[in-house]
């Protein structure tokens, strides 16, 4: 069937080039989302900058995209909750090993995503607002709560029953750890984190109850002063170079997990082309001496330091208790705000590439969201070939 577009990526490093492909055909568990809004994340350009570095499993040419927000136009077997006509935002997981990296993958204008993943969203929400949540959210429940990261108490989540622990999360302004602010929040736990100065007050009002300038070069000493005798449930760190303070901080106050949602250099650090170029090279360095330096330095001090993978709630426990029990509630009643804003940075399929060419260039506190206004709603259904 026609009617369907996306933005491919044909082989590792090209650019996106916007063409036709296939109405996605529905397995049991999903939904077809007609995509009203999406947003860009560091991952999607990261992908099309290593080629098949991080995601060997790939087999070009596939689409990419994570964060997506649209309305329901198919429901497949055995979904209950929703409904066509719903308004929802969901995590599409196309470039999942094992998935299909066309039909489940963010960057078109249909895709499929699993009911599992996705939430309703209030009419208070905009779909721009709601595209900025879905990768974010899912990698700051996966860093607190599952049970080979820092394993937090996600069953109380969104009854923020007041406990004693606290929660470092370093790297509060990013897309990560402003939601993983809201959500040790609501499952109860103190929170202090890290910014620049211009978002000490933007963390407070996420719910952190101390903010530190990761500029200062006191900052550990400062974090560690703040916690005192109280007991740490684990340290996030979010953002790149954050593995090593929060191995000092760990060390100092006798936590024993870290979860850790970046790697210890910027992927972006290097051209987008194929072959070795002396700047790969030393990044690839770089990468390696500081991975071994901080597993020695963790290990020597008790502290078990691991790498999230975001999706990895959609086989556990943690998926259902965040997108089907919390947000949608949360949402609701604003307790938990979509963060971090949506900036708008065009409109259609082909705004997309030059959105992934402004985020490699840098960008804080906001996330660039692709509009889809300009493709009018159609009636449709999923192919069955």
């Amino acid at each position: 069937m026609s009617g369907n577009t996306a933005a491919w990526i044909d082989a590792p490093y090209a650019d996106l080039i916007v063409r036709d492909v296939p109405m996605p055909a529905l397995r049991s568990g999903q939904l077809l989302v007609e995509v009203r809004a999406l947003a860009v994340n560091p991952l999607d350009a990261i992908i099309q900058s290593n080629g098949r570095v991080m995601y060997g499993w790939l087999r070009y040419p596939v689409v990419l995209g994570e964060d997506v927000a649209g309305v329901v136009v198919d429901v497949g077997a055995e979904v209950s909750g929703f409904t066509v006509g719903d308004r929802v935002t969901a995590y599409a997981i196309g470039l999942e090993k094992g998935r299909d990296a066309v039909a489940e993958s963010g960057f078109q204008a249909y895709v499929a995503v699993d009911a599992a993943l996705a939430s309703r969203l209030p009419t208070t929400v905009t779909f721009a607002e709601a595209a900025v949540l879905p990768l974010a959210i899912s990698t700051a429940a996966a860093g607190l709560f599952e049970a080979g990261q820092l394993g937090l108490d996600h069953t109380g989540l969104g009854d923020a029953t007041p406990r004693e622990e606290v929660v470092v999360i370093w790297g509060g302004a990013s897309a990560v750890g402003g939601n993983a602010i809201q959500l040790a929040r609501a499952a109860g736990y103190r929170v202090i984190t890290t910014a620049s100065a211009r978002n000490h007050d933007l963390m407070l009002r996420l719910g952190a109850e101390a903010v530190f300038d990761y500029h200062d070069p006191r900052v550990a000493d400062q974090i560690i002063a703040a916690i005192g005798s109280s007991a740490v449930a684990g340290i996030l760190a979010v953002a790149v170079g954050s593995a090593e303070p929060s191995v000092t901080i760990a060390r100092a106050v006798g936590a024993k997990r870290i979860a850790m949602a970046s790697p210890p250099v910027s992927f972006y650090d290097q051209p987008r082309r194929r072959g070795l170029s002396l700047a790969r090279i030393r990044l690839f360095l770089r990468l390696g001496g500081r991975s071994v330096t901080l597993q020695l330095r963790s290990r020597l001090g008790g502290v078990r330091a691991s790498f999230i993978w975001g999706s990895a709630i959609a086989s556990s426990a943690v998926g259902p208790a965040l997108w089907r029990d919390y947000l949608p509630a949360a949402l609701a009643s604003g307790s938990h705000r979509p963060y971090p804003e949506a900036h708008i940075a065009g409109d259609g399929l082909p705004a997309i590439q030059d959105a992934l060419d402004t985020l490699r260039r840098g960008v804080s506190a906001r996330k660039l969201v692709i509009t889809m206004d300009s493709t009018p709603p159609q009636s449709c259904a999923p192919r069955t070939d």
